[in-house]
């Protein structure tokens, strides 16, 4: 293909690649915590730490996971011990992040503001080798994160106070999920944007669940439709010369829009064969609570 002859096509469908898998792999906990917009408040802290590496002429993505994940532990903080005010707290953060960003890359040495478009909003052919290298480590970390402690980060999304009871460090998990979800936003931003990638979080896990409550099910399904929509949107960017986190979102929104005229007629269809299977229904008291979900899910 004509396009895998470009090295920087290649390290952008690299990047778009693990991006697609990482974004929906974090975000599936963002959504089942009700915090879907969490990765937007980080991106919007991490345009710090891109600054303050143009500022210092350090890495901007490895200075925007530091800047990023100190901010998440922040937001946890806050979540913790400031629930009255925690809102007021959260909006100067985030808003400190964006201006942070602004000031800092332009007291850089010939910075401007021209330089954070690549980071807001996406950009193929600014990703470097080192760029490369960097999300690879990040990547795997998050991976690592959101596959190897699957069971028990699930357990504390449904369910805090079961997961407490059942032993499990909530509090440290929690932190974990939300540094996790910082890392996420820096290995996104130089495929989909900082702005953006709260959106490749928590819309193709709101898609997956249109076909299946299944933890394990959704999780693959909102992996693949992850995986899909950057490789297309990358290729797309690539020949119709159009921005590639903008092109990314969109064809996000395509697949969710799509996935529910889907499921729409077939929950129908199952609804009603459930019901002429049980037409009385079942006694409220045999419904599953959700901390037995989570049980069975921690025990699967």
């Amino acid at each position: 293909m004509e396009i895998l002859d470009y090295a920087f096509m290649q390290r952008a469908l690299l990047a778009a690649v693990l991006v697609g898998v990482t974004a929906p792999a974090v975000g599936i906990y963002l959504v089942q915590r009700r915090q879907a917009l969490m990765g937007d408040g980080i991106g919007h802290v991490a345009m710090t730490g891109v600054g303050l590496g143009f500022l210092l002429s350090w890495s901007p993505v490895w200075m925007a996971t530091l800047v990023s994940v100190l901010g998440a532990v922040f937001m946890e903080l806050v979540r913790w011990y400031a629930r009255t005010r925690g809102d007021i707290a959260l909006a100067m953060l985030f808003y400190g992040g964006m201006a942070g960003g602004v000031m800092f890359i332009n007291l850089a040495p010939g910075g401007s503001t021209t330089n954070l478009s690549s980071f807001l909003f996406g950009s193929l052919s600014t990703v470097s080798e080192s760029d490369v290298t960097a999300i690879c480590l990040l990547a795997a970390f998050v991976v690592v994160i959101t596959v190897g402690l699957r069971r028990q980060l699930f357990a504390v999304s449904q369910d805090e106070e079961f997961a407490r009871v059942t032993g499990l460090p909530v509090r440290f998990l929690n932190l974990l999920t939300a540094i996790t979800a910082a890392v996420t936003v820096s290995v996104a931003m130089r495929v989909v944007g900082l702005l953006l990638v709260s959106a490749l979080m928590v819309v193709p896990v709101a898609a997956a669940q249109q076909l299946t409550r299944s933890f394990a099910a959704t999780f693959a399904i909102a992996v693949a439709i992850g995986v899909s929509v950057t490789i297309g949107g990358t290729v797309t960017s690539y020949y119709q010369d159009v921005p590639p986190g903008a092109t990314i979102v969109l064809l996000t929104i395509a697949a969710f829009i799509a996935l529910t005229a889907l499921a729409t007629p077939l929950a129908r269809r199952r609804a009603r064969a459930l019901a002429a299977a049980q037409p009385g229904g079942d006694p409220a008291e045999c419904a599953i609570p959700a901390s037995r979900k989570a049980a069975d899910e921690i025990g699967a």
